[in-house]
């Protein structure tokens, strides 16, 4: 499956239509969205597919998925550990071969290892988590491996290019990676092809 994940900035980043341009050129099965407002629930109106978005408790954005095939089952909240100004969720959707978690974690670089650590906890065996880590460095989750883009997703005040948009695997082999252009975003789209792993890899990994 292709599967692309996107923070999308809030109120003031990526619109519908730039969305919307972005399934049509790209054509992923899958889009994980960060900081989607309600204005992105204008997406099935405009490509079809199927769509959900929750909000993170106490923000006017959240996460958002949109399928173009429906998934198992619709995609289920998962509460994360909590920093002293925010509240934080992971959305977890099953497509069959395997499960995505599509996260915004916090910005505190313990906090948000602690919640990796939580997400790796409610998935099953084959299993990915995409999005924005907020996290600088390596994310050395036991039993993932970060096989995203390794370029810079997102500049830091505008000055400092990091890589902190990321895709860690678990049972999953990723033929492809690579970082898409920003559009209206400060984030940089990410997209990987991943496929169930080979017994080899799965037993490497």
């Amino acid at each position: 499956m292709k599967i692309i994940s996107w923070n999308l900035l809030r109120l003031v980043g990526a619109s519908p239509d730039e969305v919307a341009a972005l399934i049509a050129r790209e054509s992923p099965d899958i889009l994980l969205m960060q900081e989607a407002t309600p204005a992105i629930d204008r997406l099935p109106a405009l490509v079809g597919g199927h769509y959900m978005r929750r909000l993170q408790p106490g923000r006017v954005h959240g996460l958002a998925v949109w399928c173009r095939h429906r998934p198992v089952s619709a995609p289920a909240v998962v509460a994360l550990p909590q920093g002293a100004m925010f509240r934080r969720i992971a959305l977890v959707v099953d497509v069959g071969a395997f499960t995505l978690a599509n996260v915004h974690l916090s910005h505190g670089q313990v906090l948000n290892r602690r919640q990796l650590r939580r997400i790796a906890a409610s998935l099953p065996e084959r299993a990915a988590v995409l999005g924005d880590f907020n996290l600088v460095g390596p994310c050395l989750l036991p039993g993932f491996r970060d096989v995203g883009p390794r370029e810079p997703t997102h500049r830091a005040a505008d000055m400092v290019p990091l890589p902190i948009d990321r895709c860690l695997a678990r049972g999953l082999d990723c033929l492809s990676a690579s970082a898409l252009p920003r559009a209206s975003s400060d984030h940089r789209p990410i997209a990987v092809h991943l496929v169930a792993a080979s017994p080899a890899n799965a037993l490497a990994a």
